[in-house]
């Protein structure tokens, strides 16, 4: 009787939001139109904008362009920022151009079985040790460096930390990591490449200048000379004796690292909510607008009468789609505030959701719900993808905004890809703000996806306009059926969100 029970009440409220959604048909969101969605999409894929890569001259354009459309409609300006706009420091980092570690007697070179990422070390001979994953963690107790004196030696270390070694936590820990040894005194800290994905590729993504956030990167006043790098082990026992050794000698040098400040923007605004009290409380729109440039730093095949990586999917559709629901909801405000935040950086590790997350510009206990929209593509034009569906309460309210413009949901499309922590909602779901990624029809990593996915081919021309102008549409009414809902979406019980969403909204 009461799975019933429970039954007939999600029937009810299936029944319930779909009659909402059918009964307010004539909501700004079911005006959005082709020729304007397309024109916004053609602008910011153009390449005139260079594929958008951050700190190049075609990712502020788009910036500004964004900035423009936020003054169209009146969003109001957020205390602390520059008008539209929320400064982001970034160092662009360029690495050694020459390396050398002799470890015993096996040599190490530069592009060849070493990276070398950071960096200028006079040759110097020392002392090698072995710090495990050279990881400390007050919270669980880890402490990788317990008994061990790297004072002034080269710190060796297996990739990622002890709780995790996937791809996305090895990239995350890099920066603790350095810091950490080298607030050991360390000369320098070399991961050992365990790695999954090939060697060349790692060498090729990693091995050109890179961006990272300023606030991030450690000092260059403290132990400018400390390196960092990467290593292709020829021999594993070379290393699995180092564990129990004291006595490794190597020698080392690094020449040619140089960094470089860059500033990008995020472009945030608000709009107010029409009721007294929940226009206290804020739903947050995002995408990012960045991609990843031109020619090599696109980080695929490219050909000279093609070489720009327009990111007309990855993420002009998105970007898209946030500027069509500025458009609806500006003409009719929904009952909570909104904030349209435009966010740079994605392609380089979710970097401007990551600054805006630990620089908010209002309270992040105030935002109930972050919908950001972000997707490698489609391959169905028949669905909309939702990376975090089942997991915050608010499934009826998206299936009812997309079905009413007749789009199905896909749940969860490629698990195997992590997706929910690969996108910029993971910067405020970390935080506890209950999130979702709103996707195009992606159903799996097929041939479609791959023929367009950070390829020079992901142009303008490629897109479905029908199914964008449906896209956009069904963002803007879920965007409005989450803001104006009496309930407050939260974690299901047991979600691995749920325990730091508690202590964000203190319940």
């Amino acid at each position: 009787m009461k799975k019933l029970t429970i039954l007939a009440s999600w029937l009810a409220f299936i029944c319930l939001t779909t009659a909402q959604a059918q009964s307010d048909s004539r909501a700004p969101e079911f005006d959005i139109t082709k020729a304007d969605m397309e024109a916004h999409l053609r602008f910011l894929a153009s390449d005139a904008l260079q594929g958008r890569r951050t700190g190049e001259m075609g990712n502020d354009i788009a910036a500004a362009y964004i900035a423009s459309q936020y003054a169209t409609f009146g969003l109001k300006q957020v205390d602390g920022a520059q008008g539209y706009y929320q400064p982001v420091p970034f160092e662009a980092i360029t690495p050694p151009s020459a390396a050398k570690i002799v470890i015993e007697d096996e040599t190490y070179t530069q592009g060849d079985n070493l990276l070398m990422m950071t960096g200028n070390l006079e040759p110097t001979k020392t002392k090698a040790v072995f710090a495990n994953y050279g990881w400390v963690d007050e919270e669980t107790g880890i402490n990788d460096y317990d008994k061990l004196d790297v004072e002034g030696k080269l710190v060796f270390v297996l990739p990622g930390t002890p709780e995790g070694q996937d791809p996305l936590t090895v990239f995350n820990s890099m920066s603790k990591k350095r810091k950490l040894a080298k607030e050991k005194g360390a000369v320098g800290l070399i991961e050992l490449y365990r790695l999954q994905f090939p060697w060349q590729f790692f060498l090729s993504y990693f091995g050109k200048e890179s961006l990272n956030l300023a606030d991030k990167m450690e000092t260059t006043k403290s132990n400018p000379n400390f390196v960092y790098g990467w290593i292709k082990e020829k021999n594993k026992e070379t290393f699995n004796a180092m564990k129990d050794s004291k006595k490794t000698k190597v020698e080392l040098s690094s020449e040619g690292f140089s960094r470089r400040a860059v500033t990008s923007n995020n472009v945030i605004g608000l709009l107010e909510g029409t009721d007294p009290e929940l226009k206290d409380e804020y739903l947050l729109i995002t995408a990012h607008f960045d991609h990843v440039g031109t020619g090599k730093n696109g980080g695929s095949p490219y050909t000279p009468e093609d070489s720009i990586f327009n990111g007309a999917r990855d993420n002009a559709m998105g970007t898209t789609a946030l500027l069509g629901a500025l458009q609806a909801l500006a003409e009719a405000p929904p009952k909570r505030s909104v904030i349209f935040l435009a966010v740079t950086g994605e392609e380089i590790g979710l970097l401007g959701s990551q600054y805006y997350a630990e620089n908010p510009l209002i309270p992040m206990e105030q935002v109930i719900f972050n919908l950001n929209t972000d997707g490698a593509g489609y391959n169905d034009p028949s669905y909309v993808s939702i990376v975090g569906f089942g997991r915050t309460g608010t499934d009826g309210l998206v299936e009812a905004a997309s079905n009413i413009f007749g789009l199905d949901v896909f749940p969860n499309p490629a698990p195997e890809q992590n997706l929910f922590d690969r996108s910029d909602n993971v910067s405020f779901a970390k935080l506890g703000v209950p999130a979702m990624c709103f996707s195009p029809g992606l159903t799996s990593f097929d041939e479609e996806i791959s023929t367009y996915y950070h390829q020079a081919a992901d142009n303008p021309d490629s897109i479905d306009f029908d199914y964008l102008q449906k896209f956009c549409q069904a963002l803007a009414r879920t965007a409005r059926l989450i803001a104006d809902d009496e309930d407050r979406p939260f974690w299901v019980e047991g979600d691995k969100y749920e325990e730091v969403g508690k202590q964000l909204y203190e319940r």
